[in-house]
């Protein structure tokens, strides 16, 4: 019944931006991460960003500097904001949460969001 829905996906020109969001519902006890994981055609599965329920962020190496993830805890929604976006971060985005339910620590997904950036 723990449901994840994402959305801010888009097409957009090399350099521009994007806010993806990822908000957390149901019969939760605790939320202790969140973040992004994206795929591209043909290549491997990568995380791009993450950050736990203290506060603390861990980036793909290829996006520090220009991504920037936060969260709203009371809210259990994490953003990840985009900027200078470049032809290589075309992927779905699939937003990541790892939840506490009954002292079990479980990995759920969201739908992903197609992002693409034109050269």
């Amino acid at each position: 019944q723990v449901q994840l829905v994402e959305s801010g996906g888009g097409l957009v020109q090399a350099g521009g931006s994007l806010r993806l969001s990822c908000a957390a519902s149901g019969s939760i006890f605790s939320v202790n991460a969140m973040g992004w994981y994206r795929q591209a055609p043909g290549k491997q599965r990568e995380l791009v960003a993450r950050i736990t329920i203290g506060g603390i962020t861990n980036y793909q190496d290829s996006v520090k500097g220009r991504f920037t993830i936060s969260r709203d805890n009371a809210r259990d929604t994490a953003y990840l904001q985009l900027d200078n976006l470049k032809p290589e971060d075309t992927a779905v985005y699939y937003c990541f949460a790892r939840i506490v339910i009954m002292s079990e620590d479980n990995l759920y997904w969201g739908q992903g969001t197609q992002v693409t950036v034109s050269s």
